[in-house]
């Protein structure tokens, strides 16, 4: 098993909290890394049928007879069970008795809300950031290579094809999640969709146009940008507002929770493809946004993620609030610096009275210019998230 950082908060967690809910995308590992947390604890699996009839048919029962402690997979398939298992932390407190794990956030979220608000530790489990799989390759010094692999696990621990392997994804993914959230009758339309949405990863999102697009309404748009972040297919980046009135964008970002699945939706199958192509620019800055992001739900950082862009375009691609400082983050493909890539930050720094900042290239060169430190992708452990 590969080691995942997030298991020290799963540990921590389930020392203080009678419920603990690990939820993240579809073979992102949250199966694998609970069964090894919890080796003595039970294990169910709702998507599996005799599994779900026997807990369905008696949940009293099924919640009575849990002695030792239980793993509960893809819970939302059965969300009333979430009350039995209230009723049983509230009459029988018992520090991590209770491990549930959920493919969907929306649902699974609104469910605890009701249920379990108080006495549930709610983590998320992402796939493989570029700290763990560092543990279990060599070298991923070519950042072209992880764009086109992505980082879910099974892609590391098993020799699968990765063409296969997404192609199974995204069939298993719409052929459940889709359906189960929400009653989408035209499957292809919502691929075309998606595959769409790959093509304007880092971009503002029009919704009109986006659905102009595909031939859909605007509120259909809207309604399956929920359903995919919902089912943890893409992330939302909302733009940073602050005091800056009207001055900035009111529109959001997307990017892929895995950056390999919007690399095979866009057709990309080998380096040279990917070096001459549109969105290569857009796909570097998705997987550094989102290794910080995992880095970010590892470490169980209250930070808060932004983007900024006003209306006359200057822009930076990523704003981490910590509350106290804030932190512009400019991210560059190329590997030579330019003193243009720090327009962004500088203009940032000069309208909110700060300073500092990073930009995240793919050159060697690791220095400080005028307080902005310059480094390679591979130093983001240097970053406070």
């Amino acid at each position: 098993m590969i080691k995942r950082c997030l298991q020290t908060q799963i540990i921590r967690a389930a020392k203080q909290f009678g419920v603990v809910s690990v939820t993240g995308p579809r073979q992102s590992g949250k199966t694998t890394l609970v069964k090894a947390v919890f080796p003595n604890h039970k294990y169910f699996n709702l998507e599996k049928l005799s599994d779900f009839q026997a807990i369905k048919a008696d949940p009293l029962n099924f919640i009575d007879n849990i002695k030792n402690g239980v793993i509960i997979d893809e819970v939302q398939k059965f969300p009333e069970l979430l009350s039995y298992i209230q009723v049983s932390i509230d009459e029988n407190f018992r520090p991590g008795k209770f491990i549930i794990t959920g493919s969907q956030n929306l649902l699974l979220s609104d469910k605890i809300s009701q249920s379990l608000a108080g006495r549930v530790a709610v983590l998320t489990l992402f796939p493989l950031s570029m700290a763990e799989v560092s543990g279990v390759n060599l070298s991923i010094k070519n950042y072209k290579k992880l764009l086109l692999k992505g980082f879910y696990p099974s892609l590391y621990d098993k020799k699968i094809d990765i063409n296969l392997f997404y192609s199974s994804y995204i069939n298993t993914y719409v052929e459940r999640d889709v359906r189960s959230i929400k009653n989408i009758g035209d499957l292809a339309t919502f691929q075309r969709f998606l595959q769409l949405l790959a093509g304007r990863i880092g971009q503002l999102i029009n919704l009109s146009q986006l659905g102009n697009d595909v031939g859909i309404s605007y509120k259909t748009a809207e309604s399956w940008i929920s359903v995919l972040e919902a089912s943890y297919v893409i992330k939302k980046l909302q733009p940073y507002y602050n005091n800056l009135g009207k001055r900035v964008t009111k529109s959001y970002k997307i990017y892929f929770v895995d950056v390999g699945l919007a690399a095979y939706l866009l057709g990309i199958n080998s380096i040279n493809e990917l070096s001459n192509h549109f969105i290569l620019g857009g796909l570097f800055e998705n997987l550094i946004i989102m290794d910080l992001f995992k880095n970010k739900l590892n470490s169980f950082s209250s930070s808060k993620f932004f983007f900024f862009r006003d209306n006359h375009g200057n822009e930076v691609d990523l704003i981490l609030d910590h509350g106290s400082k804030i932190v512009p983050i400019e991210i560059k493909a190329g590997a030579t610096f330019s003193t243009d890539f720090l327009k962004g930050i500088n203009f940032f720094n000069k309208i909110n009275n700060s300073d500092g900042g990073y930009l995240i290239y793919s050159g060697n060169l690791e220095s400080s210019i005028n307080g902005t430190q310059l480094l390679n992708w591979l130093s983001l452990d240097k970053i406070r998230v």
